[in-house]
């Protein structure tokens, strides 16, 4: 099994010690985002999940965890880390961008480039985000994180009804002028640049489609090959492989303006003062009634023999 932690919030800098619990517990329960009063209590441990994916824009709090969760057994992860061009006035929540950054490569030191993906996501453009005022920034960042990584994945903003109407969707021309000058700048660094869930071809620009989770990641972090389908519940151009997701809507205190996945701040930071890192759930405890149907992960390894 793949566990991913999490699209939905950003559980390393917010959630570390409550998934530094689960993980030794090897229990987790998982509201389900969709039905109200069910969920799921997911089963787990080293030998069964091949590998975990991070998440996150702010590492900085997690980082004293990680040599406790290798301890657990759990060796077999990799971190997708996004840094966004972006200052305060989008993302309030997040520490100065030199931290980040000096955390970016901190990880990088201990992990290696290969287990550290920069996500430059999302790319909203609009009068005055230009692709010119995104190459300026990301070419700022190149020389910063491309040593440092393998690869960068890009992504366009989409359009999610509770976000309103400040971030349409980009047209054609703008993406392509976008992702020329992005390409020509982490070219000069050496950078692989990917996207995700995105269905143009940008490939004349040396920009291939890609995932944030592949089989090639994972089986490369996990060290063999592993059995997976793609991950059915994700956009349609996504091109990422199943995983089990043991996030929560709604319980990300960042801020960011652009989120999908919390609609009200004032609510998550409600959630966030309910957490308690002994629960088994993200925030708040167990309700009575609440039907939770158990899953046991199973290994997706097609031998485990090492590459």
């Amino acid at each position: 099994m793949i566990l991913s932690a999490s699209r939905r919030t950003d559980i390393p800098a917010l959630y570390g010690p409550w998934l530094l619990n689960r993980l030794g517990a090897g229990e987790v329960l998982i509201p389900d985002p969709y039905r109200a009063g069910a969920g799921t209590r997911l089963l787990f441990s080293p030998e069964t999940v091949d590998c975990l994916v991070f998440w996150t824009k702010n590492p900085l709090p997690f980082l004293p965890l990680l040599e406790e969760i290798e301890g657990l057994g759990y060796t077999r992860y990799y971190f997708s880390y996004t840094v966004t061009a972006f200052g305060l006035e989008m993302e309030p929540g997040l520490p100065p961008i030199k931290e980040r950054l000096a955390a970016f490569q901190a990880l990088s030191r201990r992990l290696g480039p290969s287990r550290v993906d920069w996500r430059f996501d999302p790319i909203i453009l609009d009068k005055e985000r230009t692709p010119a005022w995104y190459e300026k920034r990301f070419a700022a960042l190149c020389p910063v994180l491309a040593p440092y990584t393998q690869r960068c994945i890009l992504s366009f903003a989409d359009f999610y009804r509770h976000l309103g109407k400040n971030f349409p969707r980009p047209g054609r021309e703008e993406m392509e002028e976008a992702a020329q000058r992005l390409s020509e700048a982490a070219q000069k660094q050496g950078l692989p640049l990917f996207t995700c869930a995105e269905e143009g071809d940008f490939s004349p620009w040396g920009i291939r489609h890609g995932a944030c989770i592949d089989k090639g990641k994972v089986e490369e972090t996990a060290g063999y090959p592993v059995g997976v389908k793609p991950h059915r519940g994700q956009r349609g151009a996504c091109g990422c492989v199943e995983s089990v997701d043991i996030g929560a809507y709604g319980t990300c205190v960042n801020g960011c303006a652009y989120c999908y996945a919390t609609k009200s701040r004032d609510a998550a930071r409600s959630r966030y003062a309910a957490h308690d890192p002994q629960s088994p759930l993200l925030t708040g405890w167990p309700q009575a009634g609440t039907v939770w149907r158990e899953k046991r992960a199973v290994s997706l390894g097609l031998g485990q023999l090492s590459f």
